[in-house]
Formats: C-alpha cells, structure tokens, sequence
C-alpha cells in the first residue's frame, strides 16, 4: 500500500478527522456514508468487514444501524481512535476492531455478507489481488470506492502524500470481471475534487455542493465525476 508509514503515524491519527471532514469536509463525511448505507440497507444483524477502517468512521455507523462490524486497519494509531469514538457510541450491534494486512485477510472464505472499502482502492499496489481477497471472505456483496482517471481529481493528485490512483470506468469493468463480480449499482459525485471542499468553510462549500449536485444530474456529467461508488455481489 502507498504511504504506509505515513498513515500509520501518531499524529496524522490523532488529525486525520478535523483536518478531512471538519469545515466543507462534512459533506464528504455526509455522501460517502449515505452511498454506504444505500448499498448495505438494511444493514440489522448483517455481518460486515470494513478494511482499511481507519477512525471508524463507517464501521461505527454500522454497527449503530445494528450490524456486526469489525473494523480492520494496518495503524494502530487509526485503530485507537476508533476504539474511542465506538466506547461513546451507542451501539445496537457489536463491534471489533483489528489490526491486519489488507492484501492477507486473516479470515476464512465466505465469511462475512459484505466486505466494504472506502477511501482505500487508490492505494492498492495490485488492486486485482485486493478485489479478488475481498471477494474471498465475502459470501454476498462488496462496497468499494474509486477516484476517476478522467476528473478534476488529476489536477492536484500528484500533490497527495500518499499517491493516488485513478481509475477509469473500463477499467473497474474489467476487475470486477476478472474476480467474478456482478455489478448491482455505480454512483458517481463530486465534479469537484474533495480537496476543495476540505479547504473552504460550510458556508462556502455548501452552495457549492448544491451547484456540483445540479451540474451533476446531467447524463454527461458521470464521465468527470471525481468519485465512483460501486456496490457488486459475489456470482
């Protein structure tokens, strides 16, 4: 994975929140769990592998919904910050965070109903390898996330510390293929990079979202869309 020792930094744990979906970055935080929750629902006493879990951020959610989630992440410094935001939580169902390799997954085949990653593809070195060991452990349906080779995301992805991979919709056609994947739904955002959102105030960001939502209804806006949601069940 790019930038491993990077992410599993201390202090880029402890800022990781404030400093992407604080300010016009909570609208990020908003659309990505909506398009969650939209793949998954209903999501009551569904078995749930989140890789690359990080703060928690959707493996507390669901388990809030009544899943069972356990939340998988390389950094134990992400993963502790999880485990403080899911003791002050109210949590309906359970919840167990892990640390482990997103490339080996440390679970038999077939053994959770849905295996989700966000914020992740982008930073598979064998992303074939990644969807395929995702598709291993999961018996019904997997959630991913990508960003667009063909979208604004390419103006500032060299500047990212981690490095960023872009996709095309071919392309993620062609790995879903190869790992035996059925696609039930995609769902494109975001004709502005999320950069530009987390740099700006609500009260800046908020019409802006409402104008790159309009914009985006057009037929032809899904080829510069920024972001990719995929929901895809195992054949």
């Amino acid at each position: 994975m790019k930038g491993q020792e990077w992410y599993q930094a201390d202090d880029i744990a402890e800022e990781y929140d404030d400093k992407r979906f604080s300010r016009g970055g909570q609208l990020i935080d908003r659309r990505e769990k909506e398009a969650v929750l939209e793949a998954i629902m209903p999501v009551e006493d569904r078995k749930v592998l989140e890789i690359a879990c990080g703060t928690g951020r959707f493996t507390v959610m669901l388990a809030h919904q009544g899943a069972d989630v356990v939340g998988l992440d390389i950094s134990a410094a992400m993963l502790q910050q999880g485990r403080r935001k899911a003791k002050d939580a109210d949590l309906t169902g359970t919840l167990e965070f892990l640390r482990g390799d997103a490339g080996r997954l440390p679970f038999p085949d077939d053994h959770f109903d849905t295996v989700v990653a966000m914020r992740f593809f982008h930073l598979a070195d064998d992303p074939e390898a990644f969807l395929a060991e995702m598709r291993r452990v999961s018996r019904d349906q997997i959630v991913f996330d990508t960003f667009n080779r063909f979208s604004t995301r390419s103006v500032y992805n060299w500047a990212l510390p981690m490095g960023s991979r872009l996709y095309s919709k071919s392309e993620v056609a062609v790995l879903l293929a190869k790992t035996n994947l059925t696609l039930v739904d995609v769902e494109d955002d975001f004709l502005l990079p999320y950069g530009l959102y987390r740099s700006i105030p609500n009260g800046l960001a908020s019409p802006l979202r409402a104008l790159d939502k309009a914009v985006g209804e057009l037929p032809v806006s899904d080829h510069f869309a920024s972001v990719s949601y995929w929901n895809a069940n195992v054949r």
